[in-house]
């Protein structure tokens, strides 16, 4: 194996499962020293069992406290990689208050706070790496019934061109992925919670121009990439992996 990451301390959020999880365990085969966080303690330590060399730590990424305590227990990070997110169903009518707090909460805040607490340290060892999960459903395009998801992470987009620009000099490079519709637990509990889950099914294959759905393992292996020191001379740039959703 080529170890692209060896010796690399990254941090993954959101690691319990789907995209998170998929790539947490790819920077671990890549050789990198992995501390994988999610909210959901039993989720990680399925993941800890399966992989024992990732590090696991339940965090809240939202929470302020919790996120300050925990970049404080780490000495340095070389990779940040934000994958937490939550998607909301329905056009503005159907987006309550409620609904675009707890989608910007969990979506935006939380790699708000990832970010701040952590790249004090990348700024200190003038090297740091941030990789941001945003979706096609941004300001890369509209899709129905997505307006406080693709609010959110078109705010992503533009949270990473800022980090980007801001702190270049300081050697730190920042970039997103933006991902189709992707086969995730997530989006299987969507379909189920759909009226008609087969039509649902469908539907989320249709919209998608190769007819099948993305895998978290491909998202994990262009994170790889982002990782890696491949990819040196790229920054600020939001990368579409969608199965063409966005030609």
């Amino acid at each position: 194996m080529s170890k692209r990451l060896e010796n690399k301390k990254i941090v993954v959020t959101a690691a319990g499962q789907g995209i998170g999880r998929a790539t947490a365990i790819a920077f671990n085969n890549e050789g990198a020293n992995v501390y994988a966080t999610d909210i959901n303690e039993d989720t990680l330590k399925k993941l800890n069992k399966e992989h024992p060399n990732i590090k696991v730590k339940k965090l809240d990424s939202t929470n302020k406290i919790a996120v300050k305590d925990f970049s404080e227990s780490l000495d340095t990070v070389d990779v940040l990689f934000n994958a937490v997110g939550f998607v909301h169903h329905g056009t503005i009518l159907d987006c309550e208050e409620k609904d675009w707090d707890f989608s910007f909460n969990v979506n935006i805040k939380s790699m708000y706070f990832m970010t701040k607490f952590i790249i004090p340290k990348m700024i200190k060892q003038n090297k740091g790496n941030i990789i941001n999960i945003s979706s096609i459903a941004s300001s890369l395009r509209g899709l129905p019934n997505r307006f406080v998801y693709g609010t959110t992470k078109a705010a992503i987009i533009g949270f990473t061109k800022s980090i980007a620009s801001d702190f270049i000099k300081n050697n730190i490079r920042c970039n997103a992925i933006a991902p189709g519709t992707v086969h995730t637990p997530s989006w299987e509990e969507r379909v189920k919670a759909a009226k008609d889950p087969i039509q649902a099914k469908k539907d989320f294959i249709a919209r998608q121009p190769m007819r099948r759905l993305g895998t978290p393992k491909e998202v994990a292996d262009l994170a790889v990439y982002l990782a890696s020191d491949e990819s040196d001379f790229i920054t600020g740039v939001t990368h579409a992996i969608d199965g063409g959703m966005s030609i």
